[in-house]
């Protein structure tokens, strides 16, 4: 059969053999028995309902195997036998072009080149999933090929529950995952509803289909980076940034840190993704030991070199000996998954990786037990270079959350609501007062042609209209616009692309708009093909997330979550392709609420009134919940926006003098 065929087929008449198990790919870790034996038998019934009875006998068994040995039913059988990756747009099977690429980004997720675990369906971050079986994979191909612009496909925590009638400037999807009840939106609540194949962890953009490989995050990284050295007020030559993690976010870093132009020691416990990191180029060298390191590191210092470096083992261990062998260290964070922590988002030292695999499946308890031990132990090394000068900042992986959780010393001495940690959140100190709170954040695109050249091409129409604005934008902005330049300027040269034709820069709303108006004009004029728009859902308006890109609101509602419902709501009548809307995102199950859209450009005066009135609003919602929040620089921004456009007004806050305050 063809591709095209195999995707018409969707869940197929006749079962394919079984598949053998692939070693050689990197694989989901078991996932911890948190099922009773008459939950497993829901599990496999939820799994069975897939497929016509005929099928059963034969399933039941293999079903049951899976969930025993891997703890999720992935039905494996069902991997398609075609290629995995995002084909040019008119390669798809479709009715309709918008929901061809939004196929095109779904396989893009999905890539072996992209994806953490291909094989269990999921992109990044351990456990964010596209889908939780390739039952549900087929089934969304087939409705996506089959619907027209009158049809909108509802997705229910990665099972398609089906096509509905609505009409064409309504979302041709709409998204959901893992929107739990609250009371039942605990870590070990995902793993019992997850195993039982009824919600999924969508991370941010794995669940949403706009995933573009770890671009994305090198690009916010480097931002990240250049901002904490201006922090410091130190440049990046020859000075040192150490952190930890390879994976499918953390495993940007490194790119990052080369970008920038610093010394980076990441650390990784994970020996195959390391070789992965290094084989692509993500990484300069592997050191596997500590002596080797440091003599390593000294000798960058002394050349000012710019080299990222991965230690093999476990960042403690590098912090230890940096301590001990008298290492500055300039800038600190950490970015495993902490917000996944007893399922493989976090190590423990001193237990190898294979051990430590099999301590998490088998004795979870005791698992738990060596990952807050090493927590302690981590802030404690942290803790000693801090006072020399280091400057740390938690990278919004939930570090410094679930290190308090464990008893580490990482509280404030004179904590106050928002500021409860010794250390801030990046957000807080960097990209939310630098950034978000003006309106900056993750503008993306893909080129849905497949053609490097379109990129090249709208590489340039970006950096045009870029350069344009600049001239004009007041002296507050003036520094991200010359930051997000010069990395479009570079983009081609530092060869991110993995995966699809994608780029990102760090754009506003008046930015957003301009470069998207500029694609469309030039897909009319035939000079570029179909664009799909995104960003990632840790942006200005997309994310509640009290501990990440809310850390920098202070009067008391970043434990709410209205903004990120708001966004997804307006997104979705105001011309998104596509939204979503997810709990767990980024930082942990039960710790956030994000959203995020997709928008195909195709050149059509409709594309161009969609991006008008919902790029907008994307952005300025979130400044205008800033700006109530008393950040001076979102209260700037969202002034601005009133003037540009007569039809936004906003409610804006009354300061109330300090000494009046202090008289109570």
């Amino acid at each position: 059969m063809t591709f095209q065929e195999q995707v018409l087929e969707g869940i197929p008449n006749i079962l394919p053999a079984p598949k053998p198990y692939e070693k050689d790919i990197n694989h989901a870790p078991k996932r911890k028995d948190s099922l009773s034996s008459e939950e497993k038998k829901l599990a496999i019934q939820n799994a069975l309902r897939y497929f016509d009875k005929k099928h059963h006998t034969e399933l039941l068994s293999e079903f049951k195997n899976e969930l025993d040995t891997y703890g999720r039913i992935y039905m494996y059988r069902l991997r398609p036998d075609y290629r995995m990756y995002a084909r040019p747009i008119d390669e798809y099977p479709a009715q309709s072009k918008q929901a061809a690429a939004i196929m095109l980004m779904i396989q893009n997720n999905l890539d072996y080149a992209v994806a953490q675990h291909p094989h269990e369906l999921i992109t990044y971050g351990g456990n964010g999933a596209v889908f939780s079986n390739w039952a549900q994979y087929r089934l969304t191909m087939k409705y996506l090929a089959e619907m027209n612009d009158d049809q909108t496909l509802v997705m229910y925590s990665g099972h398609p529950m089906g096509l509905f009638p609505s009409h064409k400037d309504a979302p041709r999807v709409v998204v959901t995952n893992g929107m739990m009840i609250p009371n039942y939106s605990k870590p070990d609540d995902w793993e019992k509803f997850n195993a039982l194949g009824v919600t999924q962890y969508g991370q941010m953009t794995a669940g949403s289909y706009m995933y573009i490989g770890p671009q994305g995050i090198v690009h916010g990284t480097t931002i990240t980076v250049l901002n904490g050295f201006r922090k410091i007020k130190k440049e990046p030559k020859g000075n040192l940034f150490v952190t930890s993690g390879l994976g499918g976010m953390s495993g940007a870093q490194p790119k990052a840190g080369n970008i920038a132009g610093c010394i980076t020691v990441c650390a990784e416990v994970n020996p195959k993704i390391t070789q992965v990191r290094l084989d692509q180029g993500w990484i300069d060298e592997k050191i596997t030991d500590l002596n080797q390191l440091v003599n390593r590191v000294n000798k960058a210092k002394a050349e000012q070199e710019t080299i990222s470096i991965a230690y093999l083992g476990n960042v403690v261990e590098v912090w230890e000996k940096f301590d001990e062998a008298n290492i500055h260290i300039d800038l600190g964070s950490d970015q495993t998954s902490l917000h996944n922590p007893w399922a493989g988002g976090y190590y423990p030292v001193d237990i190898s990786f294979e051990d430590a695999n099999d301590m998490m499946a088998n004795k979870p308890e005791l698992f738990k037990e060596k990952v807050q031990e090493t927590l302690k132990r981590h802030a404690k090394a942290i803790n000693k270079h801090t006072a020399k000068g280091t400057y740390f900042f938690d990278y919004g992986n939930a570090f410094l959350l679930e290190a308090s959780r464990a008893g580490a010393d990482v509280m404030s001495d004179n904590p106050t609501l928002g500021k409860e940690f010794k250390y801030p959140s990046y957000v807080q100190d960097i990209m939310g007062p630098m950034c978000f709170d003006y309106g900056f954040g993750p503008f993306r695109w893909v080129c849905a042609s497949g053609k490097p050249k379109d990129l090249a091409k709208t590489d340039a129409i970006a950096c045009e209209v870029l350069e344009t604005i600049k001239r004009n934008s007041p002296k507050e902005i003036q520094q991200q616009m010359a930051d997000n330049i010069q990395w479009i300027k570079g983009a081609q040269e530092n060869k991110l692309v993995v995966g699809s034709q994608a780029r990102i820069l760090y754009a506003d709303a008046e930015g957003r708009m301009k470069i998207a108006k500029a694609f469309n004009d030039a897909i009319a004029e035939n000079k570029i093909g179909t664009v799909v728009l995104g960003r990632d859902h840790h942006d200005v308006s997309g994310t509640d997330s009290p501990y990440r890109e809310t850390s920098n609101i202070y009067d008391g509602s970043r434990f709410t979550a209205d903004m990120a419902i708001h966004n997804v709501i307006g997104d979705s009548f105001r011309g998104a392709t596509w939204v979503s809307i997810h709990n767990g995102g980024g930082v942990g199950w039960g710790e956030v609420i994000n959203g995020g859209f997709g928008m195909v450009l195709d050149g059509s005066n409709d594309a161009e009134r969609r991006l008008k009135s919902m790029l907008f609003w994307d952005v300025n919602n979130g400044i205008a919940r800033r700006s109530w929040a008393r950040n001076e620089e979102a209260v700037f921004a969202i002034k601005r926006a009133m003037k540009a456009e007569p039809n936004l007004t906003i409610t804006l806050p009354n300061n109330v003098d300090n000494d009046l305050l202090n008289s109570l």
